[in-house]
């Protein structure tokens, strides 16, 4: 702010700025977001490049690896309910609860 507006040395009113260095600041900051976004961008290719080749290199495809396992989940599923069903407590009906428990 100029000296001609009579707010100088006042509590509250706004300091001096020169606007050279600000500039300057700004001009850095969006120098540097840029070069950000540019290292971005380059390590992201190269990650993803190597990802696919990863991919490739794959005996078992990924989606065939999700269904393997999707299987071998399901079985391993279906044989704890079935030990679950024919454990000698489940058939005559025990819970493991006594009388005098809550719950």
């Amino acid at each position: 702010m100029s000296s001609t507006d009579g707010s100088q040395g006042q509590p509250g009113s706004w300091p001096e700025l020169e606007s050279g260095p600000l500039i300057a600041g700004g001009v850095l900051l969006g120098i540097g977001g840029m070069l950000a976004l540019i290292g971005l961008a380059v390590a992201g290719s190269h990650v993803a490049a190597a990802t696919r080749r990863w991919v490739r290199e794959m005996d078992v495809p990924p989606g065939e690896l999700a269904k393997l396992k999707w299987e071998q989940a399901r079985t391993a599923a279906a044989a704890g309910a079935s030990s679950w069903r024919e454990h000698p407590h489940a058939r005559i009906g025990w819970s493991g609860r006594t009388a005098g428990s809550a719950g």
